[in-house]
């Protein structure tokens, strides 16, 4: 395997342990006497400004919207490599992960509609169990180490990057508000001029984010979630460079810069603000309501239906071999393991609902669900290797 890919795993897989703290830490203050505190500091709001012109928003605001369209910017950087020049530019080797990542969206999307088909406005958090968090199934096959043929790793990486792509999509199109055309004038002006930097051979980032950051407050204000600007400046960061080491390309540095903020503070930061879940006022039916079970079978049931489904087609049609040294039930436990749905499957949530009483009902879902795929995924993977 690439050493930019084996990189790639390692980082995402210890990426996991700051995230999983700052999850717990959020879960336990929201069941203690601080919780209070904590929801009057995501709510403070911060001002930036500059003459007449500022943003204020909500501490948490800022975190869902700000810092995670850096996430985006990384994830845009990951993605555009791997299309260029990674596992993504080989077909032979990438029509497996997408199969298997299409059906992955699909199907989960289904469960959760035929659960909530009688409520119009339960039915906006469809995509919710549509994702895949690379960082947590990636630290999940990082515990069992060799249990899992290196094959069926690079294959649950790969199906996660182009999940994180259909997410993007997803986002684009049916999570955008009202439109307003004067500031996507200004978003469509700042994209001709990143494409004017890039061509012209622009290698400092400055220039780049100097626009970007105009980009981001343009999308902000256009109706369309400002994240995505992160994603559009991604693509024009130079990749290709002659004569340049692989480590000083624009793109590849950037990345290199970007993913220990990623790791230790953005995602962390994003977790605590939106993983915290008060249990006081919830009990087991909680979890069989609508929603919540909708999002937890989606992430459970579907994700693995959904992978294995994929993945089988291509297999039994001799489109697509097995992954070296995987079996149906290696196979079959890595897709369980594409439930965990966590980081992704949050931020769609707060996109899908905007009434706070929905709130809790999301968060209980999803970390059931994931739960669940983690557990259930990891006993699968280690009592097949076992047998």
């Amino acid at each position: 395997m690439a050493g930019r890919l084996k990189s790639f795993m390692d980082s995402e897989a210890a990426s996991a342990v700051p995230l999983l703290g700052a999850a717990l830490a959020a879960l336990v203050l929201a069941n203690s006497p601080l919780d209070g505190a904590i929801k009057s500091l995501v709510g403070e709001k911060l001002t930036v400004s500059y003459g007449e012109i500022g943003l204020s928003k909500p501490l948490l605001l800022w975190i869902n919207d700000g810092l995670m369209a850096v996430f985006f910017l990384l994830v845009g950087l990951e993605i555009k490599r791997e299309v260029v020049e990674g596992e993504l530019s080989r077909p032979s080797q990438v029509a497996l992960p997408i199969a298997g990542a299409v059906g992955g969206m699909a199907v989960p999307a289904l469960v959760y509609a035929a659960i909530n088909w009688g409520d119009p406005v339960a039915l906006h958090g469809w995509a919710i169990p549509a994702a895949t968090d690379i960082a947590f199934s990636l630290g999940v096959l990082a515990v069992l180490g060799r249990r899992v043929p290196l094959a069926l790793k690079v294959f649950l990486t790969t199906l996660a990057i182009v999940d994180d792509l259909g997410a993007i999509v997803v986002i684009a199109i049916f999570y955008t508000g009202q439109l307003s055309a004067e500031a996507l004038a200004v978003a469509a002006l700042c994209v001709a001029v990143l494409a004017v930097l890039n061509a012209s051979g622009v290698r400092r980032i400055g220039p780049y984010a100097v626009v970007g950051a105009v980009l981001w407050v343009s999308v902000l204000k256009s109706g369309v979630h400002a994240t995505l600007a992160g994603v559009v400046l991604a693509m024009f960061i130079p990749l290709r460079v002659s004569g340049v080491a692989d480590d000083k390309r624009p793109a590849i540095h950037l990345e290199h810069a970007l993913k220990p903020w990623s790791a230790w503070l953005i995602m962390p930061a994003f977790a605590f603000a939106n993983a915290g879940l008060s249990l006081a006022d919830l009990s087991l039916g909680s979890l069989f309501e609508p929603v919540p079970l909708g999002i937890m079978a989606g992430l459970f049931v579907g994700k693995q239906i959904g992978i294995v489904l994929g993945a089988a087609l291509l297999i039994l049609s001799g489109v697509a071999a097995m992954p070296a040294g995987g079996s149906w039930r290696t196979l079959y436990g890595v897709s369980i393991l594409g439930g965990i749905g966590f980081t992704m499957s949050l931020f769609i949530g707060t996109l899908a609902f905007h009434d706070p009483r929905y709130e809790a009902a999301v968060r209980l879902g999803v970390l059931a669900g994931s739960l669940l795929s983690a557990v259930v995924g990891y006993l699968v993977l280690r009592l097949g290797s076992r047998n």
